[in-house]
């Protein structure tokens, strides 16, 4: 060592000291010791990658693009891409592994008994799998969503309040009023002649006027012009879907030098900046006013869910924090808006595919509002649509809103049949997997409301209908925050979809249905 520290002096121009060879051969030393280190590390993944590929053996795998890039780019969330996974069904109904390049195995869930396993562990056992959640992190902050442990106990309790039906009955004016104005401009629009419309494009903006209102009392009047906040969640919800399947925008050093990086951190800037602009006034209010004062000035007006959250405390007396609430009206704004325009939109495409089917909803609203000077649902209609919610739910099916969840395995996980799903393996829960798997769903391609009929039940698994999500994070609310968004129905997909479920529809956008005993729907 001393020699080779000779060397290095004299290579450097140094004059050879005692303390400079042993200083020198102190650091060689350390260097040595860090890089063997370093390989012992990349021995041990290395025999980690082996042994669970080795365990990986017992699942069928379709053909490979090559061996560099294993199934990547083979599945995409486009039609052409669920056309595919709808072709592997035929063959392999239970577990399907795909590679993403050499090194990233996923498992494929497609059967509700082998997604029991998963969706019934524990947070400890199969968490969120922070590889793909990680994306949406700076825009959602620690949200439901995207939040763990204690801290997600602790918003989930705060946040009950919120979905009382105290709280939603009044929202039910807000979505008459925001339906009505859609209506009025398809009126505007369709005079004269006969014109094709983006449904997609028109209900979102419907949705995202009515999350407005509920959320922040806030009318921006987005169904007529779009503001910065709306065309920066728009914009927010493309560039997250996007990045997932550019591998090189993975990394953020590199995804924040390209033009979506800039573009994403813009639009993060412009929402966060309206959203505490919000809280923060309305912060100030409450602290000047007091409370009690407070509430009584919203006696007779729409509880907003800023204000619900204001006023939470917990068992300690502690609030949430301006950033815990901005976290939470930001996450209500992103999973809220799109899934409920998917949904409709998808609900209304089937209707005009099938037109017996829509006249029967149509009779169904029509005698739920008979006799009746103004032509709007009210809460307690909901209940009195039987036939159209069993539409609704044949729609999910078909369509669901979010097509794949996921978990990360940090233990072994048993299935059925006595395979197991290696420790820190990726597994995808396919929703759409699962809901046109054939030895589930018989004649699953065809939309059959009776499926859903309740005085016909039929016997299947509850998972084989999680429209969004399952598991035991999902009690508290008629949503579920178990699964986080990872692929979802694309844009460019007639009619352009997502939805999180009936629960949802009823709430944000079952009014838009009482234009149907007026007007028809086409299919083309």
């Amino acid at each position: 060592m001393l020699l080779v520290t000779d060397h290095l002096l004299h290579f450097l121009g140094l004059e050879r000291t005692v303390f400079r060879l042993y200083a020198g051969s102190a650091l060689l030393l350390s260097l040595l010791f860090f890089f063997f280190c370093l390989l012992l590390r990349f021995l041990r993944l290395c025999q980690r990658f082996y042994l669970t590929c080795r365990r990986l053996r017992c699942f069928p795998q379709p053909p490979r693009r090559n061996w560099l890039l294993g199934h990547l780019g083979m599945y995409l969330p486009n039609e052409a891409g669920l056309r595919d996974e709808t072709k592997l069904l035929d063959n392999m109904h239970h577990v399907i592994l795909v590679w993403l390049g050499p090194v990233l195995p996923l498992l494929f869930l497609v059967h509700p008994d082998y997604i029991k396993p998963l969706l019934g562990a524990s947070a400890a056992i199969a968490p969120k799998d922070d590889f793909f959640y990680g994306f949406l992190k700076p825009w959602l902050g620690d949200g439901l969503l995207l939040s763990k442990g204690e801290k997600w106990s602790r918003h989930r309790r705060l946040l009950t309040p919120a979905f009382h039906f105290d709280i939603l009955k009044p929202y039910m004016k807000i979505f008459n009023q925001c339906t009505n104005i859609m209506h009025a401009k398809w009126r505007r629009l369709g005079k004269g002649s006969v014109i094709s419309l983006d449904m997609f494009e028109h209900v979102s903006l419907m949705t995202l006027d009515s999350l407005q209102k509920c959320v922040f009392s806030y009318n921006s009047d987005c169904q007529e012009k779009m503001s910065d906040y709306i065309s920066a969640i728009i914009e927010l919800s493309a560039l997250v879907v996007r990045r997932q399947y550019r591998l090189h925008h993975y990394l953020d050093f590199i995804y924040y030098c390209t033009a979506d990086g800039r573009h994403f951190r813009q639009a993060c800037d412009t929402v966060h900046r309206f959203t505490t602009e919000v809280i923060q006034e309305r912060r100030q209010a409450l602290r000047h006013q007091g409370a009690e004062a407070w509430l009584k000035a919203k006696h007779g007006k729409t509880l907003d869910f800023i204000d619900v959250l204001l006023l939470a405390k917990d068992e300690d007396g502690k609030e949430l924090s301006d950033k815990d609430i901005r976290a939470e009206a930001d996450t209500f704004m992103f999973e809220g808006h799109d899934t409920t325009s998917s949904g409709l939109s998808w609900v209304l495409f089937n209707l005009a595919k099938y037109p017996e089917y829509q006249d029967k909803c149509r009779e169904e609203i029509q005698e739920v509002m008979k006799d009746r000077e103004l032509e709007e649902l009210e809460w307690d209609d909901l209940t009195l649509l039987p036939f159209t919610t069993m539409c609704i739910k044949e729609s999910l099916r078909q369509y669901p809103p979010v097509t794949l969840v996921s978990r990360r395995c940090t233990e072994d996980v048993k299935l059925p049949d006595g395979r197991v799903i290696p420790k820190g393996v990726i597994c995808l829960v396919s929703i759409y997997g699962t809901h046109h798997n054939p030895i589930v769903w018989p004649d699953s391609k065809v939309y059959n409301p009776y499926r859903f009929d309740p005085e016909n039940p039929q016997q299947r698994s509850p998972l084989a209908y999680v429209p969004f999500s399952a598991g035991p994070r999902s009690h508290s609310f008629g949503d579920s925050w178990d699964g986080p968004v990872i692929l979802t129905w694309p844009r460019m997909a007639s009619p352009h979809s997502r939805m999180r479920g009936p629960g949802s529809f009823a709430r944000a956008g079952c009014p838009f249905l009482q234009e149907l005993h007026r007007t028809e729907l086409r299919h083309g």
